[in-house]
């Protein structure tokens, strides 16, 4: 049994996601819309599709040969790739853009083509980040790379932790560089040995082959067809390559730590026997903030994952409908004297973010 299996929430709570699920779906039956993606959605697809392929055709096509233009259409690129990903990808995953499973599947897919890996992602996001949020030794969301960064008042404190308010945001541009190379390989060992892989049905030496074919595949495209086609120095051509996976490492990164790494949020443990406090619903109240609400572009960008918490109780459901239900939630909490934490724009979320890496980076923190 792994560790994260001796994890139990209690029971006594449950009334709060009773009532708030029974308003949600009540919600969705008298506007008579359903729970996965709507119209817009598909559009969104298309957008962020063309937005990462229609730079890298425009690079492999030769129609542009200066290096400035290769940089800026790389940083178009990397906006794709992150768009991609908190818009499409995120969804399909999680099972909530199409009532179809197989479309759900096959746009999880996509993740692959990006350079990561659709099933570690279901793992570490959807089983362990879902369900022990913020939860030390459990949610790898924070569980910091080797021992650059600590995002824990309960991790071990370095040192050198107390000025990753400075250089975390570099090693934040790394994100898909890590899940392109090590990460990747180093995840599907781990959760063979957790029992993951056995809890999803799925086997370690199938994945590994999808694996292994999906990275041949997606550095083709991404370096040995430009270096073929592009009438540029290689080691230029690999600036452009950096440059895609640092604008869309450090987007994923900073929508996804302005969300749980902050002042407001809290890191929970449980007893020596495993058992939370507060049953999980109202755990993800406690260990997620939400942020810049009133921004409708920047939340269309994002996947409506500026709405964090209703995204943790309502993963099933699309994000094209967070905003609507957001207040539901929000009354409901303060109906049931439970936090709903929010920031009233991305800029204040990612100084409260920041704040919080100082914070942690010394001992006052724990």
């Amino acid at each position: 049994m792994s560790e994260t299996q001796r994890i139990k929430f209690p029971q006594q709570q449950r009334l709060f996601f009773q009532t708030l699920r029974m308003r949600v779906d009540q919600y969705l039956k008298e506007k008579q819309v359903s729970k996965h993606a709507n119209a817009n959605m598909v559009i969104k697809t298309i957008f962020m599709f063309c937005l990462y392929f229609v730079p890298y055709f425009l690079l492999v096509l030769g129609v542009f040969h200066s290096v400035p233009l290769m940089w800026l259409l790389s940083i178009v690129m990397g906006f794709g790739m992150a768009g991609i990903g908190l818009s499409v990808m995120h969804d399909a995953n999680h099972g909530s853009y199409s009532k179809n499973p197989k479309v759900n599947k096959f746009l999880s897919y996509t993740l692959n083509m990006l350079g990561g890996h659709y099933l570690n992602w279901q793992m570490q996001h959807n089983t362990l980040h879902h369900t022990f949020t913020n939860i030390e030794g459990h949610d790898e969301d924070i569980d910091a790379p080797a021992f650059m960064l600590r995002f824990s008042p309960h991790a071990d404190l370095k040192k050198i932790h107390r000025f990753q308010f400075l250089y975390a945001w570099f090693f934040y541009g790394l994100l898909t560089v890590m899940w392109g190379t090590t990460k990747d390989f180093q995840q599907l060992e781990r959760y063979k040995k957790m029992g993951l892989l056995a809890t999803y049905k799925e086997k370690y030496s199938k994945h590994l082959i999808i694996l292994i074919i999906s990275k041949l595949v997606y550095y083709a495209y991404m370096i040995v067809i430009p270096m073929i086609f592009i009438d540029l120095a290689w080691w230029k051509i690999m600036i452009g390559f950096l440059s895609v996976q640092f604008t869309a490492g450090l987007l994923l990164s900073s929508i996804f730590q302005s969300a749980h790494v902050v002042e407001e949020t809290k890191y929970p443990l449980p007893d020596k026997s495993g058992n939370m406090e507060n049953d999980w619903a109202v755990h993800q109240l406690f260990t997620t903030a939400n942020f810049s609400p009133k921004s409708r572009i920047f939340s269309w960008y994002v996947g409506g994952l500026n709405y964090q918490v209703e995204h943790h109780l309502f993963p099933s459901v699309c994000h094209v409908h967070y905003r609507h239900i957001s207040k539901i939630v929000k009354n409901t909490a303060k109906e049931y004297n439970f936090p709903y934490y929010t920031q009233p724009t991305f800029v204040s979320a990612l100084w409260s973010h920041t704040k919080m890496l100082w914070r942690l980076g010394r001992p006052i923190s724990a």
